[in-house]
Order: structure tokens, then C-alpha cells, then sequence
């Protein structure tokens, strides 16, 4: 990851760097800081989640049904006739479009309730492991949003990798930078190519922690680190009343993450949004964390050059770090009026 500096004037300079990803990816990222003005970023590059110690993870073909893959499906499970049992996830119907873009209907489910949820899309725990240890356990679970899921073929399926129904896992392709923004926000990321709507653009990735080793983390975390990056898997704790704390997980992007951890938030008009995704276990404890272009303006895509920002949640939800209504597929959204 090679750095190089092109000295404008006196004490002043630009820092670019050919390939955060130290050629990870199948596609390079650059990084750039036309001031000179900011400390690089201190942290390692990984494509992929990692589990950090205690997560229970427990990835095995044997824990994925017969009736929950497609076994005897040849090829591209977008061209059959009849949609396949992985589609069963989302009504029947693959998420996905032949293009390798969420479908309209969809993308605008998961876009409303994540702008505008509803009192019934929240579940709330008996005890909430995202306070469990804490010094400041409140009276009651603030509540945790109840996501849309997509389901993905994966390696029991009879498939190949370049099925249709396999996005998320054929990784980063859009051509993306990491810059310093001159809105005062730190680093960010943007596009160098036009993006349409519901395009995969990347995937959170972190190392995979329990909550109550996060909370240790945060609570021993150096002066120096001035930003942690968290993301709360919670998007079906509704499913059980109790989790066991190597079952309550999250990413934390801080020491060891990709690019989705230089994305910015932002309240209203965003352009980015999570979409959480089921690849290898079926009870999701753990799960990938897709991000999709969502909307811009009056613009059906975003254009080369833009700044991507995630939307952030409806409601505040969590007590710390954040839930995972704040990271997951990362999609490109699009004005519903275009």
C-alpha cells in the first residue's frame, strides 16, 4: 500500500494512497487527502468478517435444511421458471433482479421502514444483551427494528457462483474512494462511477464481537482512538426472548474493517441504505450487512464524484454503538419520485 506525496506549497501537500485494500479486493480503492491536513487512517484492511474471540458462529452445512437451499438447481437460479426454495425468504420472489439489482417494490419496503418504522416493527428483549454488564442498565429494552431479510443461495445449493441469487458474497465491484471530506465529517467515501438505484455497493465488515465484549472494548478503548465503529446485529432478536451472550453479536470495524467504516451518516436525503442478509446460518445471529444506493435528489442514480452517505435510522434504538438498522448490505437508494 504504497503512500505518495505531491508537495503543493510550504507545509502543505496531498496524501494519496494507490490501494487501501492492499489488493484484497477485485477491485482497488484509493484514498486521498487533497490538504495533507489529517492523520491517515490507523487500521487493518480485511474483505471479510472475522470472529475476534467469543462469538459463536457455528458455520456448518449440516446446520442449513434440505427445504432451506436449492440442491438440485443447475447454474443461474434467476432464469428458472419458478423461483427456488431460497426465495421463499422474501415472499416467494427473488429480491434481485437479472441486473444484480434490488427490485423497486422491495428496496422501497426496507427504505420505509427504516425512515418511518412503526411502533409494531420494534421487538423488545426481556433482557437486553446490549445493556447486559453495563454499569447503566435501564428499567426496559429500548426496542430493536425488525428487519426485511434477503436470503442468498450459498455452497449446499446447487448453483455456481455466478448465480443471480449470490450478490453479497461475490464481493466489492464498485469503484470506490476514501477522501477527507471538507464538511468538517472526518473521512468519507464516494463513488468514481455512475451507480443506478438498488446497486450492491459494499458490505460492512468487521471483526465479529459478543456485546459484552464490545462494551469491555469500549470501556478500555485508548484516549488516542478517537472514533469506534460498532454495529449491532439485532435485526431478529425478535425471534427469541432470551440470547446467550455468545449469541448477542456485533462487527466492530475499528481495528479491522473495509471500507463501509469511512461511511457517513446522514438524517434526511441520504443516498445509501442497510439491508441485512442471510448467507450461511439460518438463525442469524450472526448475518452480512449489504449496502445499497437508495436515492439522490431527482436522480435515479448516483453520479461519479458523489459523496455516499448511509441513512440513519427513525428512532434511536440503541445504548451503544449502533444497531444494526445503522449498517448492513449497503444498497443504493434513488428519489421514489424519479
Amino acid at each position: 500500500m504504497a503512500q505518495q506525496a505531491i508537495v503543493h506549497a510550504e507545509n502543505s501537500y496531498v496524501q494519496f494512497l494507490s490501494d487501501i485494500t492492499k489488493g484484497s479486493e477485485k477491485v482497488v480503492i484509493s484514498l486521498l487527502d487533497d490538504t495533507g491536513s489529517e492523520e491517515l487512517p490507523k487500521f487493518n484492511y480485511i474483505p471479510n468478517n472475522i470472529i475476534y474471540q467469543n462469538a459463536n458462529v457455528n458455520i456448518s452445512l449440516d446446520r442449513v435444511a434440505d427445504e432451506g437451499c436449492c440442491s438440485d438447481c443447475l447454474g443461474n437460479c434467476l432464469s428458472l421458471t419458478f423461483p427456488c426454495a431460497c426465495s421463499q425468504e422474501t415472499g416467494g420472489e427473488f429480491a434481485y433482479t437479472r441486473e444484480g439489482l434490488l427490485k423497486e417494490k422491495f428496496l422501497e419496503a426496507c427504505i420505509a421502514m427504516k425512515i418511518k418504522p412503526q411502533p409494531y416493527h420494534f421487538v423488545y428483549c426481556q433482557e437486553c444483551p446490549i445493556y447486559k454488564g453495563s454499569e447503566h442498565m435501564p428499567e426496559e429494552c429500548k426496542g430493536h427494528l425488525v428487519r426485511k431479510f434477503i436470503k442468498e443461495c450459498w455452497r449446499k445449493c446447487g448453483c455456481d457462483m455466478q448465480c443471480g441469487n449470490r450478490v453479497v458474497q461475490r464481493g466489492l465491484r464498485c469503484k470506490l474512494q476514501v477522501f477527507l471530506t471538507q464538511e468538517g465529517k472526518g473521512w468519507g467515501i464516494r463513488t468514481l462511477e455512475d451507480l443506478p438505484k438498488g446497486c450492491f455497493v459494499c458490505e460492512y465488515v468487521g471483526e465479529i464481537l459478543t456485546n459484552a465484549e464490545l462494551y469491555e472494548r469500549v470501556l478500555h478503548k485508548s484516549s488516542k482512538d478517537r472514533h469506534t465503529y460498532p454495529v449491532t446485529l439485532d435485526a431478529d432478536w425478535g425471534s427469541e426472548r432470551v440470547l446467550k451472550d455468545d449469541e448477542a453479536l456485533c462487527l466492530d470495524a475499528t481495528y479491522n474493517g473495509n471500507i463501509a467504516r469511512f461511511i457517513n451518516h446522514r438524517c434526511f436525503d441520504a443516498n445509501l441504505i442497510d439491508i441485512p442478509v442471510e448467507v450461511e446460518i439460518p438463525d442469524r445471529h450472526y448475518y452480512h450487512i449489504r449496502v445499497e444506493q437508495v436515492w439522490n435528489g431527482m436522480k435515479r442514480r448516483i453520479i461519479a464524484e458523489q459523496v455516499m452517505e448511509l441513512s440513519a435510522e427513525g428512532r434511536d434504538v440503541s445504548g451503544g454503538g449502533s444497531s444494526s438498522s445503522d449498517f448492513i448490505q449497503m444498497t443504493h437508494l434513488s428519489h421514489p419520485n424519479q
